[in-house]
């Protein structure tokens, strides 16, 4: 079964860096390049599993990472003395890229700005307020804290404890599963009211099953069926029906 999805979620790499540097509290003048390398690693096998349209964007950017990577691992030696006696001072490697995330940086917060001036301008009406009440649902929801980013990091984390628990010797059927039908799979096992964990929505090992489940979360989130909640920085994903 060949899946081709696209998502226009991704901004680029240094988008996703940035969210990595984020996500685990990594100083941006100091970056751990073996681990944040090895997170980046991580997110870029997700999307190949999913059959994503990689950008080469991606992949350049892996191969700076590996670069890096690997000159950080070299020892570091003093450069010959200049005419008067002083050292030069050796460049750091990941000096360009520090760089190019701190522009990338400033230029993504002016834009977060701009759209929030945009939202509060977009508020200011001529109009008198109409009464709405009717229309207004009963109970409000908070603002999601999960986005594409977090939904990708809990599928890597899947993928690793699929590939752990997996029986030396198994015999799996090939069966197709269209999209929609495990989409109402999965509203029926969130029909009791009860939140369900993230990871017991694949009870199967084989990759084709992981990939249209995963695909029909990401859709019944599109639909504003359900609802993606995580407590703190790195903590399991819970998925609820959206009442």
């Amino acid at each position: 079964m060949q899946y081709h999805v696209k998502l226009e979620s991704f901004e680029g790499p240094l988008d996703l860096l940035l969210h990595l540097i984020h996500r685990y509290e990594i100083d941006i003048y100091d970056i751990p390049v073996a681990q944040i390398t090895e997170q980046y690693m991580a997110y870029i096998h997700a999307m190949q599993e999913l059959q994503l349209d990689v950008a080469s964007e991606y992949l350049v950017m892996a191969a700076t990472l590996l670069e890096i990577k690997s000159k950080m691992l070299l020892p570091k030696h003093e450069e010959e003395a200049l005419d008067d006696d002083v050292l030069v001072e050796e460049e750091d490697p990941r000096e360009q890229l520090m760089q190019q995330l701190l522009e990338y940086k400033k230029f993504k917060e002016a834009a977060k700005e701009l759209r929030k001036r945009e939202e509060e301008r977009a508020l200011l009406f001529t109009k008198p307020p109409s009464d709405l009440s009717a229309y207004v649902e009963a109970k409000s929801f908070p603002p999601l804290d999960v986005d594409l980013y977090d939904m990708l990091g809990a599928l890597a984390k899947l993928l690793r404890r699929k590939k752990l628990q997996k029986p030396l010797h198994t015999k799996v059927a090939r069966q197709e599963i269209p999209i929609e039908r495990r989409m109402e799979e999965i509203l029926q096992q969130l029909q009791s009211g009860q939140r369900k964990n993230f990871y017991d929505l694949f009870p199967y090992y084989d990759r084709e099953h992981i990939v249209v489940t995963f695909l029909a979360i990401l859709e019944l989130m599109k639909r504003k069926q359900i609802i993606i909640e995580q407590e703190n920085n790195f903590a399991d994903l819970y998925i609820s029906l959206r009442k």
